[in-house]
C-alpha cells in the first residue's frame, strides 16, 4: 500500500474494510488553505461515518507553503502532492490517485458543506455519470458570491455554454460536483486552469453521459486572504475555451454568412454600378464585398483548423464528420482547388495588364479596369489561402494519425 503513514490515513477512513471496496473519494484541491482545509476534512469524514459510506478524503495539494498539508494529514485525509499548477491540474492529480468508484470534488475553503453530500451520492448510485451542484437553486448566502459573478459572469458563461453545446446545465461553474471514476477516465480531460469546469461538462455532453443537477448551498468562504479566482482572467479563459471548442458557431457559420453576403454584393456590382432606391452601389461596394469574402473565408478556414486541433489534443468532442473529411479533402485536392482559384485570379489580372499595354499604357478607366482588378486580387488571395490551409490541415492530419496509432 505504501508508507506506514499512508496506510494509517487510509485505515482511519475505511475502517476494517478493504481499500479495493472504497465507494467514494472526496477530492479537495488545495493551495494555502490552512485556515479552512481542516474544517472541510472534518465535515467530509463525519459525512462518511454518519452514512456508513466506505470512502476516503483526498487533498490534492498544489504547492501550499502555509502548512495545509500537515493540517490535512492530521485531520485524516490522504494528501497527494500535485506539482503542476492550476485548478484543473490539482483536481486531475487528485482524481488519478483516488480509490473510490465515485468522485466528489469540492473546494477546501469551507464554502460548500461536505456534511450534505448524500444527494450527489444517491444520484451516482442511481446511475448518473456526472452530478452537478446548482447554487442558484440551492441558495447563495449573503457575501458568498460577488454580484459580478452572480448576475453577470456565471449566467452569461453558462448561457453561452448551453447555446453552443445544449447541455441543459443551470450552473456550469459550481465547484461542488460528483462523477464516476469510469466517467472521469473516459473524458480525457486536459485543461489545467479554471476552464477545467467547462471542459468536464462539454465532454460529458458530447459523449452522451448521463448528467443531472442537485441544489447546493454556497456560503462565504472561511479564509482571510483573497480567493485564487481572478474574475476577468478566469472568465476570459472559460470564454476562450468555449470558442475554441465551438468554431462552428463562433467562426465557421459567421464566416460563411459574411462570405455569402460578400459574393452576392460582388456579383451585383461587378459589371457596373447598381442603384437601389436611390442609393448607388459602385466600386467602393465592390471593395467592401471583396473584404467580406476574404475575411469570411479566413474565418471558415481558421475555424476548421481550430476544430482539428481541439480533437487532436482531446480537449473537444470527437467528430466523425471531421474524420471522414480527411479522406475526401486531401492535400492534393485542396492544393488543386487552390491552384485553380489562384489561376483564375492571375488570369483576370494579367488580361487587364495586357489590355493596358495594347492600349498604349495610358490612363486607366476606373469603371472598366478597377473592377476586374479587385475581382482578380480577391481570387488570388482566396487561392493562396486555400493552398496554405491545405498544407496546414495536412500537417494537423499527420499528427492526428500519429496520436491515433
Amino acid at each position: 500500500m505504501g508508507s506506514t503513514d499512508e496506510a494509517h490515513e487510509l485505515a482511519s477512513v475505511l475502517g476494517d474494510r478493504d481499500p479495493d471496496e472504497c465507494e467514494l473519494s472526496i477530492v479537495m484541491p488545495c493551495l494555502n488553505e490552512v485556515e479552512t482545509v481542516g474544517t472541510c476534512i472534518d465535515k467530509a469524514m463525519s459525512f462518511l461515518r454518519q452514512h456508513n459510506v466506505c470512502g476516503e478524503v483526498v487533498v490534492a495539494d498544489n504547492g501550499s507553503t502555509d502548512g495545509s498539508q500537515d493540517v490535512a494529514r492530521k485531520a485524516g485525509a490522504r494528501v497527494v502532492d500535485v506539482p503542476g499548477k492550476g485548478y484543473g491540474n490539482a483536481l486531475m492529480g487528485g482524481f488519478d490517485q483516488a480509490r473510490g468508484r465515485f468522485l466528489i470534488m469540492g473546494d477546501a475553503d469551507d464554502s460548500y458543506d461536505f456534511l450534505v453530500l448524500m444527494p450527489f451520492l444517491e444520484k451516482l448510485r442511481a446511475g448518473y455519470d456526472l452530478v452537478m451542484g446548482n447554487r442558484f437553486k440551492g441558495g447563495i448566502k449573503p457575501g458568498a458570491m460577488p454580484w459580478l459573478h452572480r448576475y453577470i459572469g456565471n449566467p452569461i458563461l453558462t448561457c453561452i455554454l448551453n447555446v453552443l453545446y445544449r447541455s441543459g446545465i443551470g450552473d456550469a461553474h459550481c465547484g461542488l460536483r460528483g462523477l464516476t471514476k469510469q466517467a472521469y477516465e473516459s473524458l480525457s480531460l486536459r485543461t489545467t486552469g479554471m476552464e477545467f469546469a467547462s471542459e468536464m461538462i462539454v465532454k460529458a455532453d458530447a459523449r452522451g453521459l448521463r448528467m443531472c443537477e442537485v441544489p447546493t448551498v454556497l456560503s462565504p468562504d472561511g479564509r482571510s486572504r483573497p480567493p485564487h479566482l481572478r474574475s476577468f482572467r478566469d472568465g476570459w479563459r472559460h470564454l476562450r475555451f468555449l470558442v475554441l471548442l465551438s468554431p462552428k458557431w463562433c467562426l465557421m457559420i459567421p464566416g460563411a454568412i459574411l462570405m455569402a453576403v460578400g459574393v452576392l454584393l460582388a456579383v451585383a456590382v461587378l459589371t457596373g454600378p447598381l442603384q437601389v432606391q436611390g442609393v448607388v452601389l459602385g466600386v467602393h461596394t465592390l471593395v467592401g464585398a471583396s473584404l467580406m469574402v476574404i475575411v469570411g473565408y479566413q474565418s471558415i478556414t481558421i475555424g476548421i483548423a481550430a476544430r482539428i486541433y481541439a480533437v487532436q489534443e482531446e480537449i473537444g468532442p470527437p467528430s466523425a464528420l471531421l474524420q471522414d473529411s480527411f479522406k475526401i479533402f486531401t492535400l492534393e485536392r485542396g492544393m488543386t482547388v487552390g491552384a485553380i482559384v489562384l489561376g483564375l485570379g492571375l488570369f483576370a489580372i494579367c488580361s487587364l495588364l495586357v489590355r493596358w499595354v495594347v492600349a498604349g499604357m495610358g490612363p486607366l478607366d476606373l469603371q472598366t479596369t478597377v473592377r476586374p482588378m479587385i475581382a482578380g486580387t480577391t481570387l488570388v488571395v482566396v487561392g493562396v489561402q486555400t493552398i496554405l490551409m491545405s498544407l496546414f490541415y495536412s500537417m494537423l492530419g499527420i499528427a492526428r494519425k500519429r496520436i491515433a496509432t
